[in-house]
């Protein structure tokens, strides 16, 4: 089943403060997406609004065509906890939490296709390390094995090649253009410039406002990247309250949807 995401007229804010500011426009079925824009532009709040984290204050984000179960969320690795005694085996197979309800009902079956979900990010014979022994590569490559395991048509990802090695970095774009092939609908927050023209062929360039969502080349030009780094410039630490939403922010949007929350 194939998803997509519609922005409407989208405000997300912080003690009133806006960080992403009436963004509207549709990540498309089956698309590739990157989110990039200057530091503090609002990409992670952005997803996090979309995986039903944040709400947003303004506006509505719709995601259509599929049920909670089919989002998955892999937020950046520094929100990430591991310092806890889980096996790898174990981290990929909660994946599986739609189905099993928790680790007492995870299957042989299961744990089968954990193994082998691990060993398409290269991580065989991997299933008894703990977390804590694990590099932040080897971590990294466990959690997308766990997003295979889940099986999900809407993929969120934030930052997921941050701090990791070239190929571990490899390897796993690999991963995410077999998502894309498969026409599951996957978005990425991402600072590479290179990386989003080279595997990316939809960008979404933030900062706060949209300065430009189209083609990634198109969005990544001289003159798109002039005009963020303007908006960066002219932004405060503190930005002013929305007027045009200050009312609807004291009483905030429901949400319109769930997600996947991924917290090994």
């Amino acid at each position: 089943m194939q998803a997509s995401v519609r922005l409407e007229n989208v405000t997300i804010s912080y003690a009133r403060h806006p960080a992403v500011h009436h963004l509207s426009g549709t990540f498309e079925c089956g698309s590739l997406t990157a989110i990039t824009g200057p530091n503090g532009a609002g990409k992670s709040t952005l997803l996090k609004a979309i995986a039903g984290i944040k709400a947003a204050d303004e506006g509505h984000i719709h995601v259509e065509g599929i049920a909670r179960d089919r989002i998955a969320y892999l937020p950046q690795a520094s929100e990430l906890q591991r310092d806890f005694p889980l096996t790898l085996l174990h981290l990929v197979a909660t994946g599986y939490w739609h189905k099993s309800g928790g680790f007492s009902t995870i299957t042989a079956e299961m744990k089968a296709h954990a193994s082998e979900a691990l060993s398409a990010v290269g991580l065989s014979g991997f299933e008894k390390r703990e977390l804590a022994s694990l590099s932040a590569g080897q971590f990294q490559r466990a959690l997308f094995a766990r997003l295979l395991v889940q099986d999900a048509s809407l993929i969120l990802l934030d930052e997921p090649f941050t701090a990791i090695d070239a190929d571990t970095t490899a390897h796993l774009l690999e991963v995410v253009d077999r998502w894309h092939q498969e026409k599951r609908t996957v978005i990425c927050v991402l600072h590479d410039f290179d990386q989003i023209r080279t595997h990316f062929p939809t960008c979404l360039l933030l900062a706060r406002e949209c300065v430009a969502w189209e083609k990634s080349a198109d969005a990544l030009s001289h003159e798109q990247l002039l005009k963020a780094r303007f908006f960066r410039e002219r932004w405060s630490q503190q930005p002013e309250i929305c007027k045009e939403a200050e009312e609807t922010i004291c009483t905030p949007t429901p949400h319109t949807h769930d997600s996947t929350h991924i917290h090994p």
